[in-house]
């Protein structure tokens, strides 16, 4: 089951700010929703563990993410996959573009494709559709809070 979405999010900090904190493993832990563990192999992999509740269905997922199309501090492409045993799996990915608004903040747009397999897929779209945008607003609002402060 395939699911697409996209928003975006003013962040109070330059791009060159924004930039090193969506390559920092440490921000994408703490700003990532049910986020348990984001190490970095690689200037491009990390391995994740990640918690996520959806309906009646509670999973954590093990996975490795990976930094593509970098187009340093303008964009780039953040792209998951996750096992998580007899719920199911989970895998996408999100093109992120940064735009600066004015000397101090940036415009940090984003395009999402997820899709789930196994048992989480029987919950029916709508739960899982519903689920998706909430976590990904949570994240893209959590991220900007903790990179620009509230604005």
């Amino acid at each position: 089951m395939a699911m697409n979405m996209e928003g975006e999010e003013r962040i109070g900090a330059p791009v060159t700010v924004v930039w090193a904190a969506l390559n920092d493993a440490d921000v994408l832990r703490s700003t990532i929703p049910g986020c348990q563990s984001l190490e970095k192999k690689s200037d491009t992999e990390l391995a994740a563990t990640v918690v996520v509740k959806i309906g009646p269905i509670k999973a954590t997922f093990q996975g490795e993410v990976m930094l593509g199309n970098l187009n340093p501090p303008n964009s780039y492409t953040i792209s998951g996959e996750g096992k998580g045993g007899i719920a199911g799996f989970a895998k996408g990915g999100a093109d992120v573009t940064l735009a600066p608004d004015g000397a101090d903040a940036t415009v940090l747009r984003y395009t999402v494709k997820a899709e789930v397999g196994g048992k989480i897929a029987q919950l029916g779209s709508r739960l899982i559709d519903s689920t998706a945008k909430k976590l990904a607003g949570q994240f893209f609002q959590s991220f900007a809070e903790k990179v620009g402060g509230a604005t």
